[in-house]
């Protein structure tokens, strides 16, 4: 994987702060051929430092405001299984093999208190399973945020003079 450079950094940037924007337009602003721009995006995709291009959705304005996060303790040897089995569940938008206290640690989502309730009673039903922690978010401190890192990594690449 190729380091991301101070033109890649402008790029990602763009593409954050202006996700409808054209390539064409994003080419003009950054004062580079398109082709150059395309190419930059086809890499940054290829070595997996762009994931994916679709909208960010609010759960909470999906009808699920309330945000926990469940460590789940697992039986040895059942982690896949287990890891298989929250796919499986759809409040859960995020799952992590985790150290530290626990096996995993999921994200999930719920319409309110008693539904986040129903979620964990399922959750400690599936086989390996063997308890659960839970922590209700309270607010959100730190929105999901990618632009302090992307602009530290531009940074980090130029060279100083």
């Amino acid at each position: 994987m190729a380091a991301v450079d101070a033109l890649d950094a402008r790029i990602l940037r763009l593409l954050l702060e202006q996700p409808r924007t054209s390539a064409r337009e994003y080419a003009r602003i950054l004062g580079v051929a398109r082709g150059t721009l395309q190419a930059r995006i086809d890499r940054l995709e290829r070595d997996g430092v762009i994931t994916g291009s679709g909208p960010r959705l609010s759960p909470a304005a999906l009808g699920h405001p309330v945000l926990a996060f469940v460590h789940i303790e697992v039986t040895q040897g059942h982690l896949d299984d287990v890891g298989d089995a929250l796919a499986e569940v759809p409040e859960i938008i995020e799952a992590f093999s985790i150290t530290g206290g626990g096996d995993l640690m999921t994200r999930v989502v719920a319409r309110d208190n008693e539904h986040l309730e129903d979620v964990i009673q399922r959750l400690i039903q599936l086989p390996g399973v063997v308890r659960t922690r839970t922590e209700v978010a309270l607010r959100e401190r730190v929105p999901h945020r990618m632009l302090p890192l992307i602009e530290a990594v531009g940074r980090a690449s130029t060279p100083a003079r």
